[in-house]
């Protein structure tokens, strides 16, 4: 250290470094029920669910359908959603979509098959906060429950949702880990010191020859990261010496869907049906539900049996299936045919909200 470095000042030896961000491993006693805890930032473990918590789905059980009848539009509701979708392009003419001819409005049947499975997840992670005094809920209350046994209200049937609760009888009072215990650290900016050599004279006091207007000629500045203190108020316990630590068990609730649409129409894009609803003629819901079985649509059976199977090995592993819905919609889709200016045209209307989609149209001479 040289003699300028000395001038800076001096700091005082107990307060300090910054200690880690996080409780080091081993810092924490074993809770019981949570010994999987290692400590550290990403020490987050799951819990799967005991085996009473899953439902196993019976052999052969299968649900029937009922037979629907496919929709079909008018020509004026095929016209009226033509000319809805050509206001929404600024380049299309509305006047091939007023004075079209139909030539055949051919109805199409597509069903939409969606399986939902409502999960519950559990993990917990070691939390802390300053500790002021306030009532400290620890094992000597009693011991902490299983993390399934944890009481947890349940939210909306088939709504994702996050709650974090605090896990009881599982805290306790330590020094803090990154002061410890002094409540404030060294200043890593000056080290402690309060203050730092001026930049613009670096420490001499003159620049060019003349007094530092700078420093004032002291070579010296405060320090502005701790206002010249040589230290800092504790960024973890905000200067209380002390922690409250606590296991937080954080459930999750989700909605786990998945669609199916078969591809049977070669001329119009699937993922349009992504965007639109259709008409849930059919909704089953249980704990677990079941193949569908003697749909006139096969490929619906075959993927109501894919689906769900695949569901339950996916989700009863690591969580706990509440419910599931199975569903299956009737989309509209109809495939209009029609003439303007003496050639053949087509468009789609589909979805309830009949959308239209076209890969041509004709244009006109002037823009109405």
């Amino acid at each position: 250290m040289d003699e300028k470095d000395e001038d800076l000042g001096s700091f005082d030896p107990n307060i300090p470094e910054e200690g880690p961000s996080a409780p080091p491993p081993g810092w924490l006693d074993d809770i019981h029920g949570y010994q999987c805890h290692k400590g550290g930032e990403d020490d987050n473990p799951l819990y799967p669910p005991p085996p009473a918590y899953n439902p196993q789905p019976e052999q052969d059980r299968n649900t029937s359908v009922p037979e629907v009848r496919v929709p079909s539009v008018s020509e004026d509701v095929a016209r009226d959603a033509l000319l809805k979708f050509v206001e929404s392009k600024w380049t299309y003419s509305s006047k091939p979509a007023r004075n079209l001819t139909f030539k055949e409005l051919r109805p199409i049947t597509v069903y939409r098959y969606r399986l939902e499975t409502f999960s519950e997840t559990r993990t917990s992670c070691w939390q802390f906060e300053p500790y002021s005094g306030q009532m400290v809920d620890g094992p000597q209350y009693g011991i902490s429950p299983p993390p399934w046994d944890v009481p947890v209200a349940l939210p909306p049937r088939f709504t994702d949702r996050v709650e974090k609760v605090r896990v009881p009888h599982s805290s306790l009072v330590k020094l803090c880990h990154k002061c410890n215990g002094c409540g404030r650290t060294r200043c890593t900016s000056c080290f402690g010191r309060g203050q730092k050599r001026c930049m613009f004279c670096h420490g001499h006091g003159r620049s060019r020859n003349k007094r530092c207007t700078s420093c004032h000629g002291r070579g010296r500045k405060r320090c502005s990261f701790c206002h010249g203190h040589g230290f800092r108020t504790c960024s973890v316990c905000h200067g209380k010496q002390n922690l409250l630590h606590f296991i937080q068990l954080t459930v999750t609730w989700k909605n786990n869907i998945d669609n199916f649409i078969p591809d049977r129409q070669p001329d119009f894009p699937d993922e349009k049906f992504q965007k639109v609803s259709g008409d849930p003629f059919f909704i089953d819901k249980n704990v677990l539900v079941y193949p569908i079985h003697g749909f006139p649509d096969q490929e619906i059976c075959d993927v109501s049996r894919k689906m769900i199977n695949e569901h339950h090995q996916r989700f009863s592993s690591t969580s706990r299936i509440l419910q599931q819905r199975q569903t299956i919609e009737l989309v509209p889709l109809t495939h209009a045919y029609y003439s303007y200016s003496g050639k053949d045209y087509s468009f789609f209307v589909y979805g309830t909200e009949n959308r239209v989609f076209t890969s041509k149209y004709p244009s006109a001479c002037t823009l109405l």
